[in-house]
């Protein structure tokens, strides 16, 4: 496999958890074990509000630094952009 396959697999891969991470968002809000990822959302895939609108699913950009995401504890620091909201 060259490095051009390898990387599309990698963010393919990528693309996939951070999908399947949005459509159990909500369902761990507040629980032990998440945290808050902000800057690695797809557009629409969003927890909650963010950017003038208060609803989950608004997002109408990829990777805004603004919006966030639930992500078990320990993912966000290791995805490129990704920010633990409120993290000092």
């Amino acid at each position: 496999m060259n490095l051009t396959k390898k990387t599309l697999l990698t963010a393919g891969s990528l693309a996939t958890f951070v999908a399947g991470a949005a459509f159990i968002g909500e369902a761990n809000a507040g629980k032990p074990g998440f945290e808050k990822c902000q800057g690695v959302v797809k557009a629409g895939q969003n927890d909650c509000g963010a950017n003038g609108h208060s609803c989950a699913g608004q997002a109408k950009t990829d990777n805004d630094a603004n919006e966030w995401i639930y992500l078990p504890e320990g993912t966000c620091d290791r995805l490129t952009g990704g920010k633990v909201k409120g993290a000092k």
